[in-house]
This record gives C-alpha cells, sequence and structure tokens, in this order.
C-alpha cells in the first residue's frame, strides 16, 4: 500500500518506520521530527494524504486533530482509508469521523496501547472505532505495527475504550505506589511484598508488569531511575480526557477524578514533568499522611 502517515514524534515515527520496513510504501509530514527510515517526507499534511491508500494520523490532541482533518481531507481521493491513532476526546472522533464519512472516505479511531517501547517493537493494542469495512481494511496494517488490534465499536468507541482503560490505569497505579510506602513504613521488604501481591486478589498489570519499585519484577522504568515509557503529564492528558467525558454522559467518577488531580498536582505543583508515571512512588516515599 502506499500510505500517508502525519505526526512522526516518539510514537508515530517507530510506527511510519514498521510500515516502511514491511514494505509499504510511506510519504510522511511531521512539522518538526525527523524523517524514519524507509520514509519518504511530503511538503505538506495535504500533499501526504494525496494519492494514496491510506492516511494514518498519530497526533497531540483533539483541537489538532480537527486542525489536521480540515487541511488533508480535502486533498484525500474518495475510499481512502482513514486511521487516527491520537488519543483525544471522544467528540473530536466522532467529528472527524463523520466528516471524513461525507467525504467519502473510511474512518477508523485507533488509539492504542504500549508506550514508544511497543511503537519501536511493533507490539502495540489498537482500541478501534469505526465502520466493520473500514477496520477490516486497517487491520492489515494494525498487525504490523501492533500485536492486537480490537474493534469496540462505531466510531469514537475506540478513544472511548482507551481513556476508560487509562482512567483505570492511573487510579491501581497510583494505589500501587501507595501501598509500596505503606509497606515501607510498616518494615515489609519490597520483595516479598512483591511475591505475596503478584500472586493474590492484589494482582495488578501495575504490581505484576510495570512495578514501580527499582529491582522488584519485570525490568520497567522504575529501573532506568523513572525514565518515562508512559510519561507522567501523558497519564494526566489521558485522565483529564477520562474526566471531561465523563461529565459529557453524566458518569460518576471518583477514583478517576482523584486520580486526576493528584497526578495533575505531581506533574504541575511538584517534580513529575518529563518522569514516568510510575514516579509516584518516590511522591508517597517522601509524604507522611
Amino acid at each position: 500500500m502506499k500510505i500517508g502517515f502525519i505526526g512522526l514524534g516518539n510514537m508515530g515515527g517507530p510506527m511510519a518506520a514498521n510500515l516502511a520496513k514491511a514494505g509499504h510504501e510511506v510519504i510522511g509530514f511531521d512539522l518538526a521530527a525527523p524523517a524514519p527510515e524507509g520514509v519518504t517526507m511530503a511538503a505538506s499534511g495535504a500533499k501526504a494524504g494525496s494519492g494514496v491508500d491510506a492516511v494514518i494520523t498519530m497526533l497531540p490532541n483533539g483541537k489538532i486533530l480537527r486542525a489536521v482533518a480540515d487541511e488533508i481531507i480535502p486533498a484525500m481521493d474518495k475510499g481512502t482509508l482513514f486511521v487516527d491513532c491520537s488519543t483525544v476526546d471522544v467528540d473530536s472522533a466522532r467529528a472527524v469521523a463523520q466528516q471524513a464519512v461525507d467525504a467519502g472516505l473510511a474512518p477508523v479511531d485507533a488509539p492504542v496501547s504500549g508506550g514508544t517501547t511497543g511503537a519501536v517493537a511493533g507490539t502495540l493494542t489498537f482500541m478501534a472505532g469505526g465502520p466493520d469495512q473500514a477496520f477490516a481494511r486497517a487491520e492489515p496494517l494494525f498487525d504490523i505495527m501492533g500485536q492486537k488490534a480490537v474493534h469496540c465499536g462505531p466510531s469514537g468507541n475506540g478513544q472511548a475504550a482507551k481513556i476508560c482503560n487509562n482512567m483505570i490505569l492511573g487510579a491501581t497505579m497510583i494505589a500501587t505506589c501507595e501501598s509500596f510506602a505503606l509497606a515501607d513504613k510498616l518494615g515489609l521488604d519490597r520483595q516479598k511484598m512483591f511475591d505475596v501481591v503478584s500472586t493474590s486478589s492484589g494482582y495488578s498489570w501495575t504490581m505484576n508488569a510495570y512495578c514501580p519499585a527499582p529491582g522488584v519484577g519485570p525490568q520497567s522504568p522504575a529501573d532506568n531511575d523513572y525514565k518515562p515509557g508512559f510519561a507522567s503529564e501523558l497519564m494526566l492528558k489521558d485522565l483529564r480526557l477520562s474526566q471531561q467525558a465523563a461529565e459529557a454522559v453524566d458518569a460518576d467518577t471518583p477514583m478517576g477524578q482523584r486520580a486526576t488531580e493528584l497526578y495533575a498536582q505531581f506533574v504541575e505543583s511538584e517534580d513529575g514533568l518529563g518522569s514516568d508515571f510510575s514516579a509516584m512512588l518516590p511522591r508517597f516515599e517522601k509524604r507522611g499522611r
């Protein structure tokens, strides 16, 4: 396939490179990021989206997605597959999908889980929303860039799945870090705590696969001075999206709201900016009740 790829940052760059490595012709565009290996750069987003079989976008937020859509959709041929892998608000995802449908395009919103490591390794999980036929066309591309793709329903449902997942992730990481800090003060060895919790009812992804305690469990950012696999400010972004969605549909999410407040404090008033979201553990270590 000939693929336009717009947004070649820490996530989009490796994803585009993996598509090129698999033999697809990839035409890229980004305002600042360099060309990934195997990707030919275009002079604009509209030129990257013109005369291709599919366009993939990986953008920072809904406002930018809407602006890029306004630029590229008029340049895209009817029938072109339009896959947006950004994590944005559900309203923006659905508005852009409708804009694409009105232009005769095949839209899929497909935010990802797996972070920069997964983008490089081609092991991302895609949570996709959109028409069945559009998802079927996108699935071979998901197979190259990731290890799993779940069709979650109509347009916008990919974003809904992502923000619900990450609301759980944010709240669970806070609880995991709180528990390690409490264990420290109770004189419980961290390894012993891990051995118990990882095989008991406290089992969770944040404990078993992404443990925030250095030297405990599988390798994680905690073992690399909390350099981000998934940055705290990105977790804050996703938590804020979850609360924006909750307000829109009148959903009661007190744990999600509190997790949002704690990550906002950590990122904006403390030293969390630029660190992994698991760096909540040293934060709690330093704090008393």
